[in-house]
């Protein structure tokens, strides 16, 4: 990390610098899902593919900013792991409708799932892939995922500084 401080980098560039690779590895996960999911498991995808990689995408890049922006602030790499597995994987897991239908939990619960952004990429990999349905039904869904990733990427660049210490 001290070589690529000492470049003339600008913070924005190697923030992008260290996002695309893993966003590059999502996209083929993302792939192989879909590709297993046709000619394995013989789920057919009803939807837009474009649709459902654009919506992908969005939750990627919001994801991934968000694990910037907690590297950033952690002290250290164990508290950055344990901010990380609680502030997102555990909630995603639990809340998002992965796992238990969001209308089967209590209500206070449904009311703190909304800020959840698993909650809307899973809404909109169910309505594409199962149900075929378009943006003019998931535009809400993919607006929130647009903004959660535009906030999530500005919060991340903003918050780095070129320095060490």
């Amino acid at each position: 990390m001290e070589q690529l401080i000492s470049t003339p980098v600008k913070p924005t560039e190697l923030i992008l610098g260290k996002l695309l690779p893993y966003f590059a590895i999502g996209m083929l996960d993302m792939v192989l899902a879909v590709l297993m999911g046709q000619f394995l498991f013989h789920v057919p995808l009803r939807g837009s593919l474009v649709l459902l990689f654009g919506t992908a995408s969005l939750f990627l890049l919001g994801t991934l900013s968000l694990g910037i922006l907690i590297s950033v602030l952690a002290k250290n790499q164990l508290l950055a792991n344990q901010l990380a597995m609680v502030l997102t994987f555990l909630p995603s897991f639990l809340l998002s409708g992965f796992v238990y239908a969001i209308s089967n939990m209590p209500q206070p619960i449904q009311i703190v799932s909304r800020i959840i952004p698993a909650r809307y990429f899973i809404t909109a990999l169910k309505g594409v892939y199962l149900k075929g349905v378009g943006l003019h039904v998931l535009w809400l869904e993919v607006l929130l995922l647009a903004v959660f990733a535009a906030v999530m990427l500005t919060l991340a660049v903003a918050r780095f500084k070129k320095r060490l210490a």
